[in-house]
């Protein structure tokens, strides 16, 4: 989630003129309940968080999700923004980069993993019928090197909470695009450094006593995972990542001695 999308969400979707925070932090917590909606109405799968984030991180560095939820709704807004969906048009909202809560478009790269989890009294054959149709359609462009599926979690809704809406659904999902959200982090923190723009403020901690060395280090972190949410675009994506082992192999081995002064170690003993 970030408060760009969020603000914008608001603004489009919903048609307020000027969100204020509750309502701002009345779609995170739909989020955020609707993504533990699993462990608090336990089945037969997803009722872990463990298991429920495991099957969206192919790989220990791309393991930073997006979401969308439709239909949209908020407690305190009397426009009447929310109407009863079936299972494919909840689906196939989702995909939209629309109802994406993250500022970046999923209109380019492609998906790496996908978990939707559908709230309400669904019928399997339609959600079935659905993804067929979503396959059908190539509403969803996956990645070339691993499973190109949408993982759907079916759940129930709270009894004690009246919704307007039969079906809702959330979208937890792993895209490649985010890395564009980390590239104008990256040229912002440019920006600022060029100006030495609060930078006084860092030089009085001891942390940054001996240096700003920390900052140089944090930068090449985020521009390899940039590196890295590119290269997993490609069919190529594992050979890149044992390359990029090896190279790190290699740096981290001592340099190795020359014959010569090996000869001369062994004699001096």
């Amino acid at each position: 989630l970030d408060n760009t999308a969020l603000n914008r969400i608001a603004v489009e979707r919903l048609h307020i003129e000027n969100p204020t925070n509750s309502q701002i932090n009345s779609l995170v917590s739909t989020v955020m309940s609707a993504s533990t909606n699993t462990l608090r109405f336990p089945g037969y799968m997803n009722n872990d968080l463990i298991g429920l984030v495991s099957s969206l991180i192919p790989t220990p560095r791309l393991h930073f999700l997006m979401t969308g939820y439709t239909p949209l709704s908020l407690v305190d807004h009397d426009a009447p923004a929310v109407r009863k969906t079936s299972v494919m048009d909840v689906m196939r909202r989702l995909l939209q980069t629309k109802n994406i809560m993250v500022s970046c478009s999923t209109r380019k790269g492609c998906y790496i993993s996908i978990l939707d989890i559908i709230q309400g009294e669904v019928d399997p054959t339609q959600v079935h019928k659905s993804l067929q149709r979503i396959r059908e359609r190539r509403l969803a462009t996956f990645i070339p090197w691993g499973p190109a599926s949408i993982q759907v979690a079916l759940s129930r809704k709270s009894p004690y909470v009246k919704t307007a809406h039969r079906v809702s659904g959330l979208m937890l999902a792993n895209h490649t695009s985010i890395h564009t959200l980390f590239s104008r982090a990256l040229s912002q923190f440019d920006k600022l450094k060029n100006r030495n723009a609060f930078i006084e403020a860092y030089r009085q901690t001891a942390m940054f006593s001996d240096g700003l060395d920390e900052f140089d280090d944090a930068r090449s972190v985020v521009q390899s995972l940039i590196e890295e949410y590119k290269a997993s675009e490609s069919p190529d994506y594992v050979q890149w990542g044992l390359r990029q082992e090896e190279e790190a192999a290699a740096l981290e081995r001592p340099p190795e001695r020359m014959a010569g002064e090996a000869a001369m170690a062994g004699l001096a003993h």
